[in-house]
């Protein structure tokens, strides 16, 4: 009943049909095919092959992008619009990047290879936060750390999560506690783009970018919709909101609201083993930013998010009154935190730029009876001065980090607290239109490991025929913060060993990236893009289940850590506006400690992504989406461990109808996971003892193995860290879309 109710509600609200835009695109005054147009970001039209347009929008301002032009151009629904592009606009119109260098720089001219996913591509499936919309992109797999509480990290080229760094406005913000416990409460309605860099970056931000990072770019307060709505719902009970709202303020200035709710408060175990299959959320996320422009080259920006998440998972019968207790076990975390971040670029020395940011992240969690209580505190400043002298652009740079984290754990007897003054520069050499050579070096120093001297090489050339070659080097470091990022820590009830002090870990990595655009007379824009890497690390520390299979054991790891694999992207669009994204990633990871060399649990050989965007008609859009993972080694817990080794090749596949039935409003519904595929449908259970979670009926040997007993004939322990994919099966989903321009 409540379904027909929202589906009743969503189809009587008004109607205002949007209006019809007819053209032809000229290139030097010659009809032009092939030229993409977007509206705020999102794609809605190609020309033909003889140049014409012809498609319906709410909006009235659009981009129209062809090979390294953009232009942004009026168009009046009441005429033929002709549009004028001239190769003379080149060095305005390619899409501008900021990850990879620091400085705004052509995406095509930027030594350091670039993706860039834009926020409608979080739309092509309905996703609550980054942490499920990254599924799509390829080799970045979402991993879910936990069966009971559900809480994961994203993994970019097969290495876990905390060697990718996370960056907002390119600002590190969430690092350790919130690298774990802060991702799902990254609301999708907050984002433009998001900026994908695979390798270490450390040259220009510091620790944890040692596999790659993750920019996500905010909405531009000044270019974003009057008012946004945008919800759905799941036949799971899945209920997510966003909302959004802009204002002017003064003659210079813009102000952007927004809020993210996210509800789910029905216990579901299709498994019967008495426990939730997917953790219960609440979570609310408020968010603005402000934009002030007092010159090309003075900007004031301002931006603040408080999220305040409660989320729970366990034994069916578990409410709070049994929180910390150990007759009912259940998984309880509540979350608070708080993130400040924004930035003035100043006319002074033409152009400075200062970032700065604060986040405050509060975590009061309980594992059954075991309490972890934590507090972090993180501010960042960095100042940049870019000069421009003949072929060079120099860049120098200052940063400062304070860091104070302090838990419960005897880990952490007193607070923890870091100071990281730093220096950086950086030269990107344009020896002329083909090649480019960018060399930069950074200097940290740790208040608890001294000096880290960090190094990066990259070099681009272009060949004929839109073709670019990339080739990029450099050295990452982490340094690694234990019980904030590794929830297997303090989850179940494995014994963590720390064996040593811990050493930053260090990398060096080389890439080779390789791309080709095909600008087909048939109005086809093809593209491929192929990623080669290697990474040597020294020092990793990598959570050890092989030795015991009741303990974890943490230390530097007395041999070495490499992952070496191939990225291969394809991107098709076509004159009916139909687009078509294939991507495989394939990828050897192993670890060797002390002479024996394995390859480590959840890390999967391979893995594939597709994404089909089809118009059915003018107001109908069809998008599919799917992921494919290969095998993946598992954490078993020990010889006698029923459960299967290694994950079965298993895949998600989404399919989403959006139905633009008005000037301003999108009814979007469809299917996720459609094939119904859950982990524990291909093993005997998932959870290890979940009819024992405080391990009351578990016998020991003298030195601690558990010994197997009628009642546990297997010899488990109490483990719910067997999981490779979110334990949620087949549902429907149904939703609304509203954008006042």
């Amino acid at each position: 009943m409540k379904n027909k109710i929202a589906l009743l509600f969503l189809f009587v609200t008004g109607v205002v049909f949007g209006q019809q835009y007819r053209g032809a695109v000229y290139m030097d005054s010659v009809l032009q095919g092939g030229v993409e147009i977007y509206a705020d970001s999102v794609f809605v039209a190609m020309s033909d092959a003889n140049g014409n347009f012809d498609f319906s929008s709410s909006a009235t301002v659009f981009q129209f992008t062809y090979k390294s032009l953009r232009e942004t151009i009026f168009l009046d629904p009441t005429i033929f619009n002709e549009v004028q592009l001239t190769s003379a606009q080149a060095e305005n119109l390619n899409e501008v990047v900021v990850t990879g260098t620091l400085s705004p720089v052509s995406r095509m001219k930027s030594p350091v290879p670039v993706e860039v996913y834009r926020g409608a591509f979080l739309k092509q499936t309905p996703n609550a936060n980054l942490f499920e919309g990254l599924q799509q992109v390829n080799g970045i797999r979402p991993q879910v750390n936990c069966a009971v509480c559900n809480t994961g990290d994203i993994r970019i080229n097969g290495l876990p999560g905390p060697y990718t760094q996370i960056l907002i406005d390119g600002m590190p913000i969430v690092s350790a506690l919130g690298t774990v416990y802060g991702l799902m409460g990254i609301p999708a309605a907050m984002i433009d783009r998001i900026e994908v860099v695979r390798g270490p970056a450390a040259a220009l931000y510091g620790s944890e970018s040692m596999g790659g990072l993750i920019n996500v770019i905010t909405k531009d307060p000044q270019n974003s919709p009057r008012f946004s709505f945008d919800n759905f719902s799941t036949t799971y009970g899945e209920h997510n909101l966003d909302l959004g709202y802009r204002i002017k303020a003064g003659k210079r200035g813009s102000v952007l609201f927004g809020a993210n709710a996210f509800y789910y408060n029905e216990p579901v175990d299709k498994n019967i083993d008495n426990f939730t299959d997917l953790s219960l959320q609440q979570r609310i996320s408020l968010f603005s930013k402000a934009q002030f422009s007092f010159s090309d080259r003075s900007k004031l920006e301002f931006a603040g998010r408080y999220l305040y998440e409660d989320r729970w998972g366990g034994d069916m019968r578990w409410n709070e009154s049994f929180r910390g207790g150990d007759v009912i076990y259940g998984e309880s975390i509540y979350t608070s935190r708080l993130e400040l971040f924004g930035g003035y670029k100043s006319d002074f020395l033409n152009g400075s730029d200062l970032r700065f940011s604060y986040t405050s992240h509060h975590q009061n969690s309980v594992y059954g009876s075991v309490f972890y209580l934590a507090d972090q505190q993180i501010a960042f400043t960095q100042l940049t001065k870019e000069f421009v002298v003949k072929k060079h652009s120099l860049l120098f740079g200052a940063a400062y980090r304070y860091q104070r984290y302090n838990d419960n754990t005897t880990v952490t007897p007193t607070a923890d607290i870091m100071h990281i003054p730093s220096v950086f520069v950086q030269d990107l050499i344009q020896f002329d239109d083909k090649n480019s050579l960018l060399l930069g070096a950074r200097t940290d120093y740790n208040s608890a490991h001294g000096l880290i001297f960090t190094p990066r090489v990259a070099y681009k050339f272009e060949l004929p025929a839109n073709q670019i070659v990339r080739l990029n080097a450099g050295k990452g470091f982490r340094v690694v913060n234990l019980f904030s990022e590794d929830h297997a820590a303090l989850t179940g009830a494995r014994e963590v060993l720390i064996l040593e002090d811990l050493k930053p870990e260090s990398s060096w990595n080389a890439t080779l990236n390789y791309s080709k655009k095909f600008y087909l007379s048939s109005g086809h824009l093809l593209s491929a893009e192929a990623n080669t890497w290697y990474t040597y690390f020294t020092n990793a520390i990598i959570a050890d289940y092989d030795t015991n299979p009741n303990q974890v054991i943490y230390k530097n790891l007395n041999g070495f850590s490499r992952t070496a694999g191939i990225n291969l992207t394809f991107d098709a669009i076509f004159p009916n506006k139909t687009r078509v994204n294939l991507g495989t990633t394939f990828m050897d990871v192993k670890n060797r400690q002390d002479g024996v060399t394995r390859t480590p649990v959840l890390t999967e050989s391979w893995s594939g992504v597709a994404t089909i965007s089809f118009p059915v008609t003018s107001k109908l859009n069809l998008d599919y989406t799917a992921t494919l993972v290969g095998p993946m080694r598992l954490p078993l817990l020990g010889p006698l461990d029923p459960r299967p080794e290694y994950s079965p090749v298993y895949s998600l596949q989404n399919i989403q109808l959006a139905f633009t039935f008005a000037k301003h409003f999108t009814v979007i519904g469809g299917v996720k996971n459609m094939f119904d595929f859950r982990p524990d449908k291909h093993t005997p259970f998932l959870i290890a003892r979940a009819n024992d979670p405080f391990d009351t009926n578990v016998q020991t040997d003298p030195q601690g193995n558990i010994l197997p007993t009628p009642d546990n004939p297997y010899a488990l322990s109490f483990d719910p860290s067997y999981i490779y994919a979110q334990n949620q099966g087949r549902r429907f989903f149904v939703g609304m879309r509203y954008i006042l321009d």
